[in-house]
This record gives structure tokens, C-alpha cells and sequence, in this order.
């Protein structure tokens, strides 16, 4: 079965067709998903601890790890997933316990217990080629089993938020199974293949090449966090499959060879108009899931000249009109971010609105005396004029408009931008384009994705025009490298790797999560894995505001306080550019299934590529088509 399978998804890749699946894979019983984060460049490996792994879009945090607690960002309740209830914390948060849901088991039928947690963490403490190293060895004084189901963990110092660490937002340390791991030489090195599952799906084939992988529902999916609170998953079988092109993409959903893919805006108006089964998350324009926590932009490596300048950080964000780079990108169907958390629903009633005149009274100080308000209130306005222009209904009332849009960016102020490289000694050549200050032309390599549905990709085109029509010479390298690359600071601008800030949690209003990796002491020399924000940028009043933080409970009021504070720096440096929400354009397949999570039934998340993604399943309802 394995060679035939290679040899049909294969093909897929050159014909634009995947007629049928294999023998014994019924069509009625699969749920094909895409990849989006691009081909797998390391198909082989499934040990997803190690520093040196990446991208998971392949079902890995998806089907097969389970997390000690999951969020969801759509309804902002925190689920209790191999653990049995939230954190227990001393009075001065310098003890959490863990409690652990019985009856859970890995695939292999060992039982999953409180050993797997605390072998879990003395191993990435012991070994820095794993993932949450460094956090775990500033913070794990001890960790102990008082018996099967219980985890004590002793901290060196308060951490009010220790418990974050290990809840599946995108990412967390889940548990490793002991008895698998401690027969491993080289954890850094161990590729965990065959892996088993703490998921309600095993691996069932992957291509070599990277381009497919196929999972199969456990026959003791009863015994995993998802079968206990959610029920069977619906889909026997789930394919994950990247198709190189959104063109191919496209087709394959035409053809109802795949049910759910993010997608471009342009592939979406095909799909819709192809395929009478198909829909997106809003039925009309900006068919958008707009409660996405994810902020996209652009980051720095603020380790190296010129942008270690707050100035040259400045001016390049004034070199951007977000109307255009929004039209561009996302043929405006996304929402504006002036700062570093994404404008869903929520943090615009928490953050963008509270701090709406501040923004407008926030000034840049250009020189000799001169100051400047770079906000634009209007920017969201001038949008819905564009988008009027190409056919789509757009609301007239402004209040409506910010509804959609947001409640503003900055103002493409190209003649304030130059004068911030002027001050610190940067000129045009005769031709007009710009010369670093000693005198070599400037010339700027944004690191992409490879992936065309994917914003990282897509912010990287639309932003090197804005910044060559400004006199910059940029060119974009799209490459399946690029998260390894810009970890290691091997990068001048980047939109891959990590979103210009951390993503918060979505439906919580602490931000400690997007804050923390910009601690001092997680920013490594440039050459070094960096356990912080690949930015490189670090100041030490954020540092201050994550140790307050630390000390007071996450549902503490004055979390939001210490938040907006923490804005108002990161806007202040712009260590990095946040430009849009996350727009998830996704387009959904009903031939085969339904159920799906949307506008109108929002009860998860409604992403492939996010953890969440295991809990919709049991909600689908096959339609009985073959």
C-alpha cells in the first residue's frame, strides 16, 4: 500500500488530480486537509521537542499530542486535556501542582501518567537542544511524582504563569512518552519515527518527500483527552497534503479532492464559484475568520545594523501605505494592526479601543524640534474606498467600517521617513535610491515562506514593493529554510520564523505570552538557536512588566493595565512592524462533510494547522456521498 500511495499523491503533484485514494482508504471515510506551512523539509522526524524542528502543519500537534491544557481562542475557555483540572498554586506562586486525568493511554497501550510530565521536564532542562530549555532551567527548582496522577513543580522564583508554558495555544511542551525517550542516545537527535500517539490518531503513511501524510483514527479513541470530552472523531482517516501551487490547490477543491484548505483570496472566489459545496467561514465578503489571535508583519533582526536603529524601524514603517499593502496581500479582507496584538473582538474591546486616543496623540520626534503624530484614523476609510472599487459591499458608516477594517495603522509618510534616515546618515544616490552611511547602496533580503496561501509569503511581496517604490533594493528568498534561518539571526528582515509579536491567547486579556520572549535573558548572539523573540530585541522595561506579571494571578484586573503599558513601549521602538490580523481565508468542502466551525456555528477554531483542529473532528457529520 505505501509504494502505491507514493506513486498516486505524487502524481497528484504534476496532474491536479487525485482521482481516488488507495485501496482500503475509503474517499467517504477521509477528511483531506492541506499543509501550510509548505513541503516538510524533515518528513522523517516526528520528535517535535527538538529546537531544530519546526513547522507541525502536518497533524502532528493537530492528531497526534495531546497537551496538559489546550485554549481556545474562539470561545477563550482553557480545556483540560491530560490534565485533570487547571494548575494549584501556593499563596506566592512558588509551587504549582498538576493534577492528571486517569484512564489516559498512548497508543501502544502504556498508560500516560505523572512519570511522562516529570521525565518531560528534567529532560529539557538537561538538554539545551530542546525546546523550553532555557525557560524550564530559569524557572524548575524541582519537579517530583507524589504519586501516579500528581505533579509537583517548585519554582525558583514566582511564576504566576508557569502553567502557560505548558497550554497548546500554537505550541506548548507537551508530555513525552518515558518509556519511549529514555531509551534515546540523543534526544536533540532522536527522530521519534514510528511515533505513537497520545492523540485520538496514529500514523498511518507519510511521503518521503514531504508532501503527504495520513493518519488513522485509533480504535481506543475513548482513551485519549478527545474521545473523553468531545466523543469519536468523525473521520477515519485524515491526509494532510501540500500542493505547490495555489493554483493546484484550488483545482483539488473543485474537484472535492479536498475539503478544507487556507487559500488566497483569489482562490477563494474560484472555489466559490466552481463549487456550489463549498463556503467560506463568512459567507460574504470579507469571508475572513476574524477572530483570529495571530498578528501578521514583519520582523527585524534588531541585533544588526541598521535595525538596531528605532529610528530606521520608524521610517521603514512609514514607508508602508497599509491600504495598498493590504490590497496587495489580502485584497483588503483583513483587519489594520497598529499594535502588536491582533484586532479581534476581543482585544479591540480590551486593548485597541482603551488606547485609541493615545495612539492619536502619540508623536515621533523627527529632529531639530520637530515632532510628528504618525496614527491614521482614516486609514481604515481609505480602505473600504478601494474595496467599494472592486465590486465589493462595503458598509458606508464609518463606525461600521472600523467594525471590518480596525480602528486604524500609520500614515504613509514617505517624506517624514526620509527625514529619520537623513538624521542618522543615510542619502540618496543620484538615482534616488538610499545609501547606507557608509555609502553602500542599500539592499534589503526579506526570508518568506514558500507557501503562496500563507501571510508570511504574502506580507513579504506586498512589503517589498512599498520599500523599492521608497528607493530600497529588496528582493524576497522564499525557501523551506526560513524558520531555521531567521531562529539563527542569519536574516536582516524577515516575515518568516515567528509573527512580529507572540500571539497572545486569544480570549484572555493577559498578554504575558506575546511579552516574555522578549526578555533579556532569552536573547542569544546571532549565530545561536535564540530561545526569545527572533526579533533580538529586548528592553528593559518589558522586563520589569513580565516580572510584575509573574507575581499576580492571570485573571488579576490589573493584568490589562500592565498590558497597555507593555504596548505603548513596543510601539514606541517598533521593534517590529504588526501590519493585519491573521486573515484565515479558508475555504470548506461540504461534499463530503459538514459540521465545520464557522461565522454562524463558531464553537472552535476553524483551522487544520492549529491544535484545536482534533476537537472539531468529532463535530463533523459525513454526508454519505462516495
Amino acid at each position: 500500500m505505501r509504494k502505491f500511495l507514493i506513486v498516486l499523491l505524487t502524481f497528484v503533484l504534476f496532474t491536479l488530480t487525485l482521482s481516488q485514494l488507495p485501496p482500503n482508504i475509503p474517499r467517504e471515510e477521509t477528511l483531506i486537509v492541506d499543509i501550510l506551512s509548505g513541503r516538510i523539509a524533515t518528513p522523517h522526524n516526528f520528535n517535535i521537542w527538538t529546537v531544530a524542528w519546526k513547522w507541525w502543519d502536518r497533524g502532528i500537534q493537530q492528531l497526534m499530542l495531546e497537551p496538559l491544557w489546550i485554549v481556545d481562542p474562539v470561545t477563550g475557555k482553557v480545556i483540560c486535556a491530560l490534565a485533570e483540572e487547571m494548575p494549584i498554586y501556593n499563596n506566592n506562586f512558588t509551587k504549582m501542582t498538576i493534577k492528571m486525568r486517569k484512564g489516559m493511554y498512548w497508543s501502544d497501550g502504556t498508560e500516560i501518567t505523572s512519570d511522562d510530565v516529570v521525565f518531560t521536564i528534567e529532560a529539557v532542562m538537561k538538554n539545551p537542544t530542546l525546546n523550553y530549555h532555557d525557560i524550564m532551567l530559569d524557572y524548575v527548582k524541582k519537579v517530583y511524582a507524589p504519586d501516579k496522577y500528581t505533579i509537583v513543580v517548585e519554582l525558583k522564583k514566582p511564576n504566576s504563569r508557569f502553567h502557560s508554558y505548558f497550554i497548546d495555544r500554537w505550541g506548548a511542551l507537551r508530555p513525552m512518552p518515558k518509556h519511549i525517550f529514555e531509551r534515546a542516545e540523543d534526544l536533540g537527535t532522536f527522530e521519534f519515527n514510528p511515533p505513537i500517539s497520545s492523540g485520538p490518531y496514529v500514523l498511518e503513511d507519510y511521503d518521503p518527500n514531504g508532501y503527504w501524510v495520513l493518519w488513522k483514527r485509533r480504535t481506543d479513541w475513548e482513551r485519549t483527552p478527545t474521545g473523553k470530552l468531545f466523543g469519536m472523531p468523525k473521520p477515519k482517516y485524515v491526509l494532510y497534503i501540500f500542493y505547490s501551487t495555489t493554483e493546484q490547490e484550488v483545482m483539488a477543491q473543485v474537484r472535492h479532492e479536498m475539503d478544507v484548505c487556507d487559500t488566497t483570496m483569489e482562490g477563494l472566489r474560484i472555489i466559490l464559484s466552481k463549487n456550489k459545496y463549498a463556503r467560506a467561514y463568512i459567507k460574504n465578503y470579507p469571508y475572513i475568520f476574524n477572530a483570529d489571535p495571530c498578528v501578521t508583519g514583519v520582523t527585524f533582526n534588531d541585533a544588526k545594523f541598521p535595525y538596531n536603529i528605532r529610528d530606521v524601524r520608524w521610517a521603514l514603517t512609514l514607508a508602508i501605505d497599509i491600504v495598498d499593502f493590504l490590497k496587495i496581500g489580502y485584497d483588503g479582507a483583513t483587519v489594520m494592526a497598529a499594535l502588536h496584538i491582533p484586532p479581534t473582538p476581543a482585544y479591540t474591546k480590551w486593548y485597541y479601543k482603551p488606547l485609541e486616543e493615545w495612539l492619536k496623540n502619540f508623536e515621533l520626534d523627527i529632529g531639530n524640534g520637530e515632532k510628528f503624530k504618525p496614527f491614521d484614523p482614516n486609514a481604515p476609510i481609505r480602505l473600504a474606498e478601494e474595496m467599494r472599487k472592486r465590486g465589493y459591499a462595503v458598509p458606508e458608516d464609518p463606525e461600521k467600517i472600523k467594525e471590518i477594517f480596525g480602528i486604524g495603522w500609520w500614515k504613509y509618510a514617505p517624506d517624514v521617513a526620509e527625514k529619520l534616515l537623513i538624521k542618522h546618515g543615510f542619502k540618496r544616490d543620484k538615482n534616488g535610491k538610499w545609501l547606507l552611511p557608509d555609502g553602500k547602496p542599500w539592499k534589503i533580503t526579506i526570508i518568506a515562506h514558500t507557501n503562496p496561501a500563507h501571510p508570511m509569503y504574502k506580507n513579504a511581496f506586498a512589503l517589498a514593493q512599498q520599500w523599492k517604490r521608497f528607493g530600497i533594493d529588496v528582493t524576497v528568498l522564499t525557501t523551506e529554510q526560513a524558520a531555521t534561518i531567521v531562529d539563527h539571526g542569519d536574516y536582516d528582515v524577515a516575515t518568516a520564523g515567528m509573527w512580529p509579536a507572540t500571539e497572545p491567547w486569544g480570549g484572555h486579556p493577559d498578554l504575558y505570552r506575546t511579552f516574555y520572549p522578549w526578555k533579556s535573558e532569552y536573547m542569544a548572539p546571532i549565530g545561536e538557536t535564540n530561545p526569545g523573540h527572533d526579533s533580538r530585541w529586548s528592553d528593559p522595561r518589558i522586563d520589569k512588566i513580565v516580572e510584575e506579571m509573574e507575581k499576580i494571578d492571570w485573571n488579576d484586573p490589573k493584568v490589562i493595565d500592565l498590558g497597555k503599558e507593555a504596548l505603548e513601549i513596543l510601539v514606541e521602538e517598533m521593534p517590529t512592524i504588526p501590519t493585519n490580523l491573521y486573515p484565515g481565508i479558508i475555504a470548506l468542502d461540504e461534499y463530503y462533510w459538514t459540521g465545520y466551525p464557522t461565522f454562524e456555528n463558531p464553537y472552535m477554531i476553524p483551522y487544520s494547522h492549529w491544535p484545536n483542529f482534533k476537537y472539531v473532528l468529532p463535530s463533523l457529520k459525513s454526508t454519505g456521498r462516495k
